[in-house]
């Protein structure tokens, strides 16, 4: 089985992904930063040099690639998603869990690192609000996708693991009855 973590940028797919991972004694592939190696470059720099469509595409190559594993936690990137047959490679690969946060405090978050995300590193802290105020009406469509939603607001990663870990093992049940 694999497990994708996927919200908006800053709702700790990458913090939980690591927690959830550490706990199952599952391989964890945090999608940017296995781009980022595959690259030899920072999501920013593959920006600026390629455009986000190419970021985009090897976003899918790899998403179809991880579809094929076992025993795997996977931290998508913000946007993957969104693109492409993205989310139903993912829906059918395994189970899709959405990490909800609310806008006030995704920007509370993403304040602490926008140098590092080339959709928001322009911004002031003031434009940041409305930005996510603005992009994450038009994700949350695919994010509803998911087959499982984590309200992530004043939650702690290891209750989150826990809470995710019981939607992993009910949904292990569900397709082991199903066979």
């Amino acid at each position: 089985m694999v497990v994708f973590l996927i919200g908006f940028m800053g709702c700790g797919k990458s913090y939980l992904g690591r927690t959830l991972a550490a706990r199952l004694g599952w391989e964890l592939v945090d999608m940017d930063s296995e781009i980022e190696r595959r690259c030899g470059m920072k999501i920013a720099e593959i920006f600026e040099r390629h455009g986000e469509e190419y970021f985009r595409e090897r976003e899918r190559e790899l998403l179809h690639e991880l579809s094929e594993r076992k025993r795997v936690v996977v931290s998508a990137g913000g946007g993957a998603p969104v693109h492409g047959d993205n989310m139903e490679t993912m829906n059918r690969a395994g189970l899709t869990i959405y990490l909800k946060m609310s806008p006030s405090n995704l920007a509370k978050r993403l304040e602490r690192g926008m140098d590092k995300r080339p959709l928001i590193r322009d911004l002031t802290p003031g434009q940041l609000l409305a930005f996510i105020e603005t992009r994450l009406p038009e994700r949350e469509q695919w994010y509803a996708r998911a087959k499982a939603t984590v309200d992530c607001n004043g939650a702690d990663a290891q209750y989150l693991a826990g809470h995710a870990i019981t939607l992993i093992e009910n949904y292990d049940i569900t397709v082991q009855k199903r066979k």
